[in-house]
């Protein structure tokens, strides 16, 4: 089963990836490289170059607003 975020990212990924890299200048094009279903390798590639927990990286990935 597919998360909310994951159906808007689909649709506005361009978007998404601006403001991921506003939250965390440190990603990369690399780093946003997203394919359709692999949305747990994308969260481990910000949660690694970021830090961050995964809770955090879908907690602002699901907040998005586009």
């Amino acid at each position: 089963m597919s998360k909310p975020w994951e159906d808007k990212a689909k649709g506005n990924w361009n978007i998404a990836k601006g403001k991921l890299k506003q939250k965390w200048g440190e990603l990369t094009d690399d780093d946003l490289d997203y394919t359709e279903g692999k949305e747990d390798e994308l969260i481990g590639k910000i949660q690694k170059r970021t830090g961050e927990s995964k809770e955090k990286v879908n907690n602002f990935l699901e907040d998005l607003k586009y």
